[in-house]
């Protein structure tokens, strides 16, 4: 097992933030991470684990032992007269998988293309976007339980997935005395996912309604279009609104879209008509974060080197570089100042979708 020390974090995380990692693994097999968990030396402590790092603000360096989840590779596992199961290991990138799944013939993923990250991080989050969740093509996963290096398995009901949420989101309330693994809600900083299976329907049906889709279609002059327009619409989209990473630091959408009653969205259309609103199949409203943010002003605006992304609100972006990158202080200290302006104006409370380190 080879343990990196004082590793440099910068390029483990899509904010390019600044930062170290007091010692790092990566898990390139269901061993190795059996492996870690087992060294007297670097498995008795507290582990931190780390996939894509596109959805995290580090505040500082990482004083638990880093696991970067490194396990590949994509696989159909079974074919049913009702559904293909596909099975990809966690450190693959979660927009390869979706591009192999359809390049294999497989549909189903389409309309989550482009998200960043990694196979492994999708359940934790419950990845979402223009009308499917995770949790709607999701079959089965395996995990590594970080106490005991015992492997087990999750179904969908186990994974207690709501919207950007899951079982993995949330403290442990301790172990069945028999076996050793988790009870009750919770395995955050408990688990290591090491493989997704992923349930994707026959027939494949498109999932449309989205306006940004909507326009597409229209503009195509498609009825029906295929999984791989989907696709491609999908990723010409968040191309337009989303910055790369690559070339501006980001951990994509900062806020999750809060949920209102309906009695108190009539409340804020009687005063905002203009807020964009979605109605929910439980019966309550979505509001669109990035809305709320650009009606404050935010957008384009900078605190530090931390700035509101000008084409879409919702996102937080690195103005700095290099060894003069933003630091987590100053995205957060953005973040709280959009929060409380959004809370004053429209009596909501936004809440951050990155995990803060």
């Amino acid at each position: 097992m080879l343990v990196e020390k004082n590793a440099p974090l910068q390029a483990c995380n899509t904010f390019g933030i600044v930062a170290r990692a007091h010692a790092l693994v990566r898990a390139r097999s269901v061993q190795d991470v059996q492996a870690l968990v087992a060294d007297p030396q670097w498995g008795t402590g507290p582990l931190f684990v780390l996939g894509g790092g596109s959805n995290i603000v580090l505040t500082g360096d990482v004083k638990p032992t880093v696991l970067k989840m490194e396990i590949r590779g994509i696989r159909l596992v079974e074919e049913t007269p009702r559904a293909w199961i596909v099975e990809a290991g966690a450190g693959e990138r979660w927009h390869d998988a979706v591009a192999w799944t359809l390049e294999h013939g497989f549909p189903g993923l389409e309309n989550l293309a482009l998200i960043p990250g990694t196979v492994g991080a999708a359940p934790v989050q419950n990845i979402g976007a223009y009308g499917v969740e995770l949790q709607d093509r999701f079959e089965s996963l395996d995990a590594i339980d970080l106490s005991t290096g015992l492997p087990f398995t999750l179904q969908a009901s186990q994974c207690a997935f709501g919207y950007r949420d899951s079982v993995f989101k949330h403290a442990p309330s301790g172990a069945e005395p028999a076996t050793g693994l988790p009870r009750g809600m919770g395995l955050a900083g408990r688990a290591a996912i090491t493989h997704v299976r992923f349930r994707l329907p026959k027939p494949w049906k498109p999932v449309l309604g989205y306006l940004d889709l909507e326009r597409k279609r229209a503009e195509a002059g498609v009825d029906t279009p295929t999984a791989r327009q989907i696709f491609d619409w999908v990723c010409e989209v968040r191309r337009a609104k989303l910055p790369d990473p690559a070339v501006l630091g980001n951990a994509g959408s900062f806020f999750k879209n809060p949920t209102v009653t309906p009695e108190q969205c009539s409340d804020i259309i009687a005063r905002d008509p203009k807020i964009v609103h979605y109605p929910m199949p439980d019966g309550t409203i979505k509001l669109a974060a990035g809305w709320l943010i650009d009606a404050c002003g935010w957008k384009g605006k900078t605190v530090g080197k931390a700035g509101v992304y000008e084409k879409q609100a919702l996102v937080l972006v690195n103005r700095g570089g290099g060894s003069d990158s933003v630091t987590g202080g100053e995205v957060m200290t953005l973040a709280k100042a959009i929060q409380t302006s959004v809370y004053e104006r429209f009596g909501i409370r936004l809440e951050p979708e990155p995990v803060v380190v």
